[in-house]
């Protein structure tokens, strides 16, 4: 068998005043997920723990994001995760701060034949 791509997962999060990538990144993954039931994995018989999930973050300053944090969102499965360059830092009138935005998506794979 192979581990095929089964779903696609998108999502975005923010965090408004506190500057904190991570937390938007969770967010974004949170909101991705939290979305959907995936009853695939009964009607295929395979146990939903076996899942594989992808999750590519686009968030600004992505050095600063915690990826065990990120990661310790999945329901199921095992992930890995990968933080690019992405999202939006809109910054408040005074510059003082600023609200991130991260978007998140999440690939489910299965091992199917």
């Amino acid at each position: 068998m192979a581990m095929k791509r089964m779903v696609l997962e998108i999502g975005m999060g923010t965090d408004i005043r506190g500057r904190d990538p991570t937390k938007a990144a969770v967010r974004a993954l949170r909101d991705a997920l939290w979305h959907n039931s995936l009853t695939i994995t009964n009607a295929l018989g395979v146990d939903i723990d076996s899942m594989r999930v992808d999750i590519t973050i686009g968030v600004p300053h992505p050095e600063q994001v915690d990826r065990a944090q990120v990661l310790a969102v999945l329901p199921h499965g095992t992930g890995t995760v990968t933080v690019v360059e992405g999202g939006l830092e809109i910054p408040n009138e005074s510059g003082t701060n600023a609200t991130i935005l991260a978007h998140a998506a999440a690939i489910v794979r299965l091992d199917v034949a």
